[in-house]
């Protein structure tokens, strides 16, 4: 069953995407932004020292405060302010329906973001707003999705911005076509809301 709007974007789901004060980290991101190794963390979650909790398919997940206490107390001399300001993702789709129900979603999910509805915006949406990461439609008037992102990675400028390609048009040549051209993720609309936070996640922490 799916929540209808114009692409169909998202799954109709029984329970709540996260909120961003449910914000939650794998162990192996925790450790990323502790720059310490795994081993370091499993260490702490298993004695206790940092608060974790299991999900169904036994996967650890800290939660955003837990882990902000815990950098707070015992790794003083990381910077809190930096490690946790609100990522940035730029929206670029020309269907406005999507680009708002995304920018809704992402912001109760703790993200700043910023909207573009064709390929000729995405230049000076990139300068002024300098995003983290891309949400980006393949078939737009004017500029496509493939020439945006080929755009994106090839400029040295902007080469670091992450691109999540999401697609009503899933056909393993456009697949193949868009990671070639530097794509960082792919999904097919419609997608699970959890399963598209949790792929935003990962590839802003990878």
């Amino acid at each position: 069953m799916f929540l209808i709007l114009h692409s169909s974007i998202f799954y109709l789901q029984k329970r709540p995407f996260f909120s961003m004060s449910n914000h939650l980290y794998t162990a192996p991101q925790a450790a990323k932004i502790c720059s310490v190794s795994r081993t370091t963390m499993w260490r702490w979650v298993k004695y206790g020292e940092l608060k974790a909790f299991r999900t169904p398919r036994g996967i650890y997940k800290i939660r955003k405060k837990d882990l902000e206490s815990f950098i707070r107390k015992k790794m003083k001399h990381l910077p809190i302010i930096d490690l946790f300001q609100k990522k940035k993702i730029l929206i670029v789709d020309d269907d406005k329906q999507i680009v708002e129900v995304l920018s809704q979603m992402l912001s109760s999910n703790g993200y700043q973001t910023e909207k573009a509805f064709d390929g000729f915006e995405v230049g000076a949406k990139v300068m002024q707003f300098k995003p983290d990461l891309m949400i980006l439609d393949l078939y737009m008037p004017g500029i496509d999705g493939f020439e945006v992102c080929g755009r994106i990675k090839k400029n040295s400028d902007t080469s670091h911005i992450k691109i999540m390609v999401l697609t009503g048009f899933d056909t393993p040549e456009n697949r193949d076509r868009i990671m070639k051209a530097g794509a960082d993720g792919y999904m097919a609309k419609p997608v699970d809301k959890d399963e598209l936070i949790q792929n935003i996640e990962d590839i802003l922490n990878d």
